[in-house]
């Protein structure tokens, strides 16, 4: 059967296509509108669907809009009972009951009555514990918010969900660190890493504080009592300095956010007795927490949904339908599930840009060379990866030896300084360099403290506080990459390549070749590697 599943009523639309129980294709609909994440969440936008995602999810699997069996939406305006947002609320709810309609409108042939209503933090939960590695397994949802609640706790059983405790609205940690992003001048459901990453320059002296109004109540719930941000640091204007008493501010709702996922987690687990947990949401992609839960928490394994934000409820809303339906479930082998052009596609579009490429007998070795030379380049490999991380298909690579290329890399992208870059490394190599996280650890979804005499040797990956967010390489999902690590190591010593998002700052990450081409030309990159072909900057401006 054929289910496919839309994400619209927030923010990150997106598509995903299951069919026969296997994730035919997911993709965020930023990637093809170049709007970043999609749409801002505001309820008089909540109308604008993934129209351009959905239908290539379809053209991908070779289907029409009348061959689906149905469609998961993945919010239920029944179950809509406060106003968070005051009066907008009700245009929300009504886009939402009349979202089937647009859908047949955006699919003509599709018909209306094929749309089904997931709840949001049900395809939240089921775009974890349904896409996970395993069948069994306890599953915690927390975000920003869904139609009444802000978190789940539950667990799948031969992939049925059992929900064990929600939390109802206001109470959100999601939204108390969009509040922190908002206060410290940063785009609220946008910026919240950033948050994250400026933690590691702070001391939370706050946390004492914190902890009387950000608390658990011991039944797998939790309150979020309203706060006065300005008692601990002044509102930053947007692209304002920031100061000590900001980072302090960042590093103390960092920390309280970590406990109070701890004794979450730590309730689940006694309720529970599984020895597994899956995570999804928003929060989900706070990868310093998730590296907590896994090294202190009870869980012996930990899977965080690659596209653990509001995008990846199309996901599991596909899958929701499918398990509903009996379908198996095959569990989610790759990321790399969005759009892929042929070798005759990249070529012809170079041929008509007019660029000067080469196609080098070994790509891999002549990647190397020009990385252990020190040049950036960008990276645009196979289908592009659904989530927010860029996880070696649409990424700027670079050397990890010299210090000085994180600023270069921030500077390429426009981006903050205090931004970190992120390691990725050969699977087989990881143990020895990166400590505490995971190993492996393919979808950049945790930090990892690095080896002290290692952190000497790659000092481009390693954040201000000693840890890095890694992606480990194996030989058998990511051939092509392993060689290039295995290349670069035999020229320089290191099995360490810099990988970031191949995107600068505001807009979504490449998707398709002319994405690359207007950012190879736009951006300081010395060599952008298009499928098999090289393009040097050289050789394109000297022509």
């Amino acid at each position: 059967m054929r289910f496919l599943g839309i994400n619209a009523i927030f923010h990150d639309p997106a598509a995903a296509l299951v069919v026969d129980g296997r994730i035919v294709a997911a993709a965020e609909e930023e990637r093809f509108s170049r709007r970043k994440h999609g749409k801002r969440p505001l309820a008089f936008s909540a109308w604008e669907l993934p129209e351009l995602a959905a239908a290539w999810c379809l053209r991908k699997a070779g289907l029409a809009p009348e061959d689906i069996d149905a469609v998961a939406y993945s919010y239920d305006p029944a179950l809509v009972t406060q106003r968070p947002d005051g009066d907008w609320e009700d245009l929300r709810t009504t886009y939402a009951v009349r979202a089937p309609l647009f859908l047949a409108t955006a699919l003509p042939g599709l018909d209306p009555g094929q749309v089904s209503y997931v709840p949001h933090h049900v395809a939240h939960a089921a775009s974890a514990g349904l896409a996970s590695p395993w069948r069994d397994c306890a599953v915690l949802v927390c975000d920003g918010r869904g139609e009444n609640v802000s978190h789940l706790a539950g667990r799948y059983r031969d992939g049925e969900l059992d929900v064990l405790a929600t939390q109802e609205l206001p109470h959100s940690l999601g939204l108390m660190y969009e509040d922190v992003t908002q206060h410290l001048g940063f785009l609220r459901s946008s910026d919240e890493y950033k948050v994250m990453a400026m933690a590691s320059y702070g001391v939370p002296r706050h946390l004492e504080a914190l902890r009387e109004v950000v608390y658990t109540t011991g039944d797998g719930g939790f309150r979020v009592e309203p706060v006065d941000w300005n008692v601990y640091a002044k509102a930053l204007p947007k692209g304002a300095s920031w100061t000590s008493d900001h980072a302090d501010l960042a590093a103390s709702v960092q920390a309280r956010l970590e406990e109070v996922l701890m004794e979450l987690v730590r309730w689940l687990h006694e309720r529970t007795g599984e020895r597994r947990l899956a995570l999804a949401g928003g929060v989900a992609l706070n990868c310093v927490a998730n590296t907590r839960l896994l090294d202190e928490g009870p869980f012996d394994e930990v899977w965080v949904q690659p596209a653990a934000g509001d995008s990846g409820t199309a996901l599991g809303g596909a899958l929701h339908l499918a398990q509903a339906h009996g379908e198996p479930i095959a569990p989610m082998a790759t990321a790399a599930l969005g759009r892929g052009f042929t070798d005759e596609e990249l070529g012809a579009w170079l041929d008509v840009a007019r660029v000067p490429h080469s196609r080098p007998a070994d790509l891999a070795a002549a990647v190397a060379a020009e990385l252990a030379d020190d040049k950036i380049v960008a990276w645009f490999q196979g289908r592009a990866e659904y989530g927010p991380r860029a996880l070696g298909h649409r990424s700027l690579l670079a050397h990890p030896g010299h210090a000085r290329n994180t600023e270069r890399l921030n500077d390429v992208k426009g981006r903050e300084q205090f931004r970190p870059i992120a390691p990725m490394v050969l699977e087989s190599r990881a143990a020895e360099i990166f400590g505490r996280g995971p190993v492996p650890s393919p979808y950049m979804l945790f930090v990892h403290d690095v080896d002290p005499d290692w952190a000497a040797r790659i000092p481009a990956v390693v954040h201000v506080d000693g840890t890095a967010r890694i992606q480990t390489v194996s030989p058998a999902a990511e051939p092509l990459m392993a060689r290039v690590l295995a290349e670069f190591e035999s020229r320089t010593g290191l099995p360490v390549i810099v990988n970031t998002s191949l995107n600068t700052a505001g807009r979504p990450m490449v998707d398709d070749p002319r994405d690359a081409l207007e950012c190879f030309g736009s951006a300081p990159v010395d060599v952008l590697v298009l499928g098999p072909y090289v393009v040097r900057r050289g050789e394109v401006f000297a022509s």
